[in-house]
């Protein structure tokens, strides 16, 4: 797996990527090709505490996990447990769905406009290529991500679709025809 590790408000010392590094490693035994695989970290600091993100890309889903803690030894340990979680609870599902289909990337490109910013309250505006996908993938998807929304487009509706997580922890779902 390559890894790129990046500080905000942090110094990234030898002694913590090489931390990083070897409890990632760990999780190349979950994928069928690690070295094609580009995993990045964010780690920062706000207040005491210590903040580390972690995305995994792969060419059928995308993995992120996001952890705090006072010590950010500690703050790795717990974002590798819970990506391990993530893929260990989602591998059955994951392996039904995509045993046979052929591979393809599921990797957004973002850009991000900064300079047409004004005045405004916006401030990150990104644009997604999607790709087709019927809504139990993109509840898998949100899941994955850990996000509290989806953007995607609706195979078996026709349209772009909004899956959202509610406060009830079941989904909704927006329709824009």
């Amino acid at each position: 797996m390559k890894i790129t590790i990046r500080g905000e408000k942090v110094t990234i010392t030898k002694a913590i990527k090489e931390y990083i590094t070897e409890k990632l490693t760990k999780l190349d035994k979950y994928f069928d090709n690690p070295k094609n695989i580009d995993c990045r970290v964010l780690v920062k600091v706000k207040n005491n505490q210590e903040s580390i993100e972690v995305t995994v890309p792969t060419s059928r889903f995308t993995l992120r996990a996001e952890e705090r803690h006072e010590d950010l030894y500690a703050a790795v340990d717990l974002v590798i447990d819970k990506l391990e979680r993530q893929i260990r609870k989602n591998k059955t599902r994951l392996d039904d769905k995509y045993r046979n289909l052929p591979s393809f990337e599921m990797n957004f490109a973002f850009e991000v406009e900064d300079s047409e910013i004004e005045e405004t309250n916006i401030i990150k505006r990104k644009d997604i290529d999607m790709k087709p996908m019927d809504e139990e993938e993109a509840m898998l998807q949100i899941e994955l991500l850990n996000h509290d929304f989806f953007v995607f487009k609706n195979v078996d509706e026709d349209c772009v679709s909004v899956l959202y997580k509610r406060k009830d922890g079941k989904y909704g779902i927006i329709n824009v025809k």
